[in-house]
């Protein structure tokens, strides 16, 4: 099947086909340049969200309730929900989602699992484009939902328009976020599992760290009980002020430029990486010898083989 049918019946709404347009960015190759250029001109109205957050903070089932929300609003939405990968297929070890099998039958919600593929950062180089497939199939909100890494993290600001941090109470949380970078990226802070003890006081620390940024846009903190669907308007309401904020002073185009910079980066990296490995795989075995032996430094023997690239 060639790519503009494949796209065609992706845009009329056949999850087999969104599926495979899906698989074939993550596979990667040259079959996504091909693609890409059926698809690329059908994008640029979806509104990314991301979602990230420590693991068991509760991401999934806020994932979920946000769907619902969207949906109240007549929005189409996909969600991608990026997953640590499997060490020997590679594959999302979690699958799609348990929890979102609320909306599995609901035609204009589409829920994919992908994994990151060893990235650290939680955000595999398929990413951009596989949000790039669901805008453009239609969807006018894109959620990204990542595993919760760490420090390493802080991709998840580069890779969507709006960033939500979701923190459980208790000091240790705050803390981590402060450790994690995960202040400077977050748009809106999620106190999930509010009914908990301890979650005035995590709202109080949150504020305190707040008070400290010189950043033009002030997060919001939102406190939410997820599992029972408590403060998803007013989330989504932050959501729909910080995306407001944006646009009027003209920072949501800076930020999707910025985006763009960073995938032009990766898949510069990407086709050199190819390259070394097809190309010169015999010349960087041979400078490794010569590293090895004391000959050359790393820096020459990368030098080198920058060169021949």
């Amino acid at each position: 099947m060639d790519d503009s049918s494949l796209v065609e019946r992706a845009r009329g709404g056949e999850r087999r086909a969104i599926a495979r347009l899906i698989s074939a960015v993550e596979d990667g190759g040259d079959e996504v340049a091909s693609l890409m250029k059926e698809l690329y001109p059908l994008t640029g109205r979806a509104y990314s969200i991301g979602i990230t957050g420590a693991p068991g903070a509760g991401k999934s089932t806020l994932t979920e309730r946000l769907v619902a929300r969207a949906r109240r609003d007549d929005n189409k939405v996909g969600v991608l929900a990026v997953d640590p990968s499997s060490p020997f297929s590679g594959g999302a070890l979690l699958g799609d989602r348990v929890r979102m099998q609320s909306h599995a039958l609901d035609p204009d919600v589409f829920i994919r699992s992908m994994a990151t593929r060893g990235h650290l950062g939680g955000i595999s180089l398929a990413t951009p484009e596989a949000v790039r497939v669901l805008d453009a199939v239609g969807k006018d909100i894109v959620i990204i939902e990542t595993v919760g890494v760490g420090q390493a993290e802080v991709e998840i600001t580069d890779a969507c328009d709006t960033t939500l941090v979701v923190v459980n109470p208790g000091w240790g949380d705050a803390v981590q976020a402060a450790k994690a970078g995960l202040m400077e990226i977050a748009d809106v802070f999620v106190v999930n599992k509010a009914d908990r003890q301890g979650a005035r006081d995590t709202v109080r620390e949150l504020k305190q760290m707040l008070d400290l940024s010189v950043a033009t846009w002030k997060p919001e903190i939102i406190q939410t009980v997820a599992v029972k669907g408590e403060g998803i308007d007013e989330l989504w309401d932050a959501t729909l002020r910080h995306r407001a904020h944006q646009e009027q002073n003209g920072l949501l185009e800076k930020r999707r430029r910025r985006r763009i910079e960073r995938e032009l980066r990766e898949i510069v990296a990407a086709r050199y990486r190819e390259l070394l490995d097809t190309k010169a795989s015999d010349l960087l075995t041979e400078m490794a010898t010569e590293v090895h032996a004391r000959r050359l430094t790393p820096y020459q023997a990368a030098d080198r083989l920058v060169d021949a690239l």
